[in-house]
């Protein structure tokens, strides 16, 4: 078997044994042909005949050419994950990268909103609408919805620390007003119950019932929550376009993305008190030390808040009262 023919096996094995999501098989698979490429280059094309050397070389030439750290150490766990499953398959007997480290990356806080800016990008005065004469009534009431689905889209990134994906897969189904809870698919089809309270709530029945028909019109019915203007399923992309339009317009920020969203849901969560274990598993966070990273904003603002309450927080030697 070649190495092509074992990346395709290995790929349908993601995807049908360990229920991957598309996301992650398309990762994976871009950066597995570009290892094949790299072994086919060096004459390699037999599982059996790839070596620590090789790969240690792959790895060095996709930082060489400037990859994110984060997209090497993707890139190291598709070829770990493939070399692991070609042993186990009896492909072939030599595990070349099983000690193989995964690249060092440098810790980046997360990228977050402060209250202030969450509060403008949200006000509710940034969502009104005058009909344009030039327009039919249609048009404008498209465009009205357009514009309350916006609203709603941000709220619930913001009031529910949704990632895109999720909210661009949420089905009518998974929406429980009445219970005040959203029914999420996360990553690996991981299943969790989000609270949806609040404004992100009261935007979110508004827009069930008063704009969504609007974007449905006449057209087959359809269980995706956010709608494009044609009524179909709204994109990621559509997503990243209406953060960063309002996120330059209202909050200040350019290149607003809906992670950033994210991260300032979690951020204002643990500076309002909220219990670290809460967040994680309100985030759909497999594991604990994902969620810690929110810890260190945490400390920032604590330290903020200590320093402008605290009599004795600032260094008075310099005004003789020491």
């Amino acid at each position: 078997m070649t190495i092509d023919q074992a990346i395709d096996e290995y790929l349908d094995y993601l995807a049908i044994e360990r229920g991957a999501s598309v996301n992650t098989i398309e990762g994976y698979g871009r950066d597995l042909r570009r290892y094949a490429t790299f072994l086919s280059q060096a004459g390699i094309t037999e599982p059996q005949d790839v070596t620590r050397q090789v790969v240690a070389e792959h790895v060095a030439a996709l930082q060489d050419v400037g990859l994110a750290p984060t997209s090497v150490e993707r890139a190291v766990s598709a070829m770990k994950g493939l070399h692991r499953f070609m042993v186990t398959e009896r492909i072939c007997d030599e595990h070349p990268t099983a000690d193989l480290p995964l690249p060092k990356k440098p810790q980046r806080l997360p990228d977050v909103l402060s209250r202030e800016q969450a509060a403008a990008l949200l006000d509710e005065s940034n969502f009104a609408y005058v009909d344009d004469p030039a327009k039919g009534p249609r048009q404008n009431a498209v465009a009205r919805a357009s514009l309350q689905r916006d609203r709603t889209i941000l709220e619930v990134l913001y009031g529910c620390g949704l990632r895109v994906s999720e909210l661009c897969g949420l089905d009518l189904r998974e929406v429980m007003l009445d219970e005040e809870v959203l029914r999420v698919l996360g990553k690996g089809s991981k299943e969790r119950l989000v609270p949806i309270m609040g404004t992100a709530a009261r935007a979110m029945s508004e827009y069930l019932s008063e704009w969504r028909p609007v974007l449905v019109g006449t057209r087959p019915a359809t269980p995706a929550v956010f709608l494009n203007v044609r009524g179909g399923r709204i994109s990621r992309q559509a997503v990243h376009t209406i953060c960063e339009r309002y996120g330059r317009i209202y909050a200040n920020r350019e290149g607003l993305h809906p992670h950033t969203l994210r991260h300032s849901f979690a951020t204002h969560m643990l500076e309002g008190g909220a219990d670290l274990r809460i967040v994680q598993e309100l985030l759909g966070h497999a594991s604990i030390a994902t969620t810690q990273l929110y810890t260190h904003i945490d400390r920032t603002h604590i330290r903020m808040v200590y320093m402008e309450a605290h009599p004795r927080a600032h260094d008075s030697a310099s005004d003789g009262t020491r």
